[in-house]
């Protein structure tokens, strides 16, 4: 039988492909982690992750490994909720950026639904920046959202980089501004893509403003200029803008999850949708 806290240990590790953001993230010593992982390997009789000074990755093993890990840990909780007879109720405000809303979280989200349907989920969709302010004043329980560089809150679920996107057709013609596509204030990579056309010397204009990502996909793929957008998260329909049109970098993009934990009575199912969450994440960065 394998040891639920070593599989918890090793999709944190598979998830992050680091044992010190692993430890991290679990509250636990880096130590201790290593210890998890070589008992784990020790149980299974293979080697799941190849080690070095400078990177780890997943074995053939490792790799099958993250599935049987899922379901057993899975399959544990829900064993448990049966027979303790506890089941999470209350409300649960729950705040996501429009990003992640479209493309990776309806399936949590549906089955965060299916396991506790007594849990009255309040969803919010907004800006990043807007979704930190309302955290900070107490209106919601749990944000996923973006976090600015060198900002250490929060548990990272997905770490990317950010690119420039637009219509395939568009060209830009460096004599004349950058046409931009952006979030309003306080749009977070609103505040990146200026931020880095200014470090460059390089004159912009605001093409097109909008508050919904829908909106501001339809006027890149209409060609009326550019955005900045993680670059796992590309909307159908657009492409990343050629190094040839001499754009700056933009950097790298955190998504956190950030807990306000001032509401006792919201706790339970924050976690319980903050692991769906951050396990959704471990997938993600496996995959890649």
């Amino acid at each position: 039988m394998y040891d639920l806290a070593q599989l918890r240990t090793f999709l944190a590790v598979a998830g992050t492909l680091s044992f010190t953001r692993a430890a991290r993230r679990l509250g636990l010593r880096q130590s201790t982690v290593s210890q998890h992982v070589r008992r784990l390997e020790a149980a299974a009789g293979r080697q799941l992750f190849t080690r070095d000074t400078h990177s780890v990755e997943l074995t053939e093993d490792g790799e099958a490994m993250l599935g049987f890990a899922r379901r057993i840990l899975d399959v544990q909780e829900q064993a448990t909720a049966f027979f303790t007879g506890t089941r999470l109720r209350g409300r649960l405000r729950f705040g996501a950026s429009e990003d992640f809303v479209q493309t990776r979280l309806t399936d949590i989200l549906e089955a965060f639904r299916h396991h506790h349907p007594e849990v009255d989920l309040e969803l919010t969709v907004e800006l990043s920046g807007t979704l930190h302010e309302r955290l900070a004043a107490g209106r919601l329980d749990l944000v996923l959202a973006k976090r600015r560089p060198r900002d250490p809150r929060g548990s990272t679920v997905w770490h990317d980089r950010l690119v420039w996107i637009g219509a395939e057709r568009l060209r830009l013609d460096p004599a004349r501004p950058v046409p931009l596509i952006v979030y309003p204030p306080p749009g977070i990579t609103r505040a990146l893509a200026l931020e880095a056309l200014e470090r460059q010397g390089r004159t912009w204009r605001v093409a097109c403003t909008s508050g919904s990502l829908s909106g501001l996909v339809a006027a890149a793929r209409a060609g009326l200029g550019v955005m900045a957008h993680s670059r796992g998260l590309i909307p159908q329909g657009l492409v990343r803008v050629p190094e040839r049109a001499g754009l700056p970098e933009l950097g790298e993009v955190d998504f956190v999850l950030l807990h306000d934990r001032r509401r006792a009575s919201a706790q339970g199912a924050a976690d319980a949708l903050a692991s769906a969450i951050l396990a959704a994440g471990d997938r993600l960065h496996a995959v890649r």
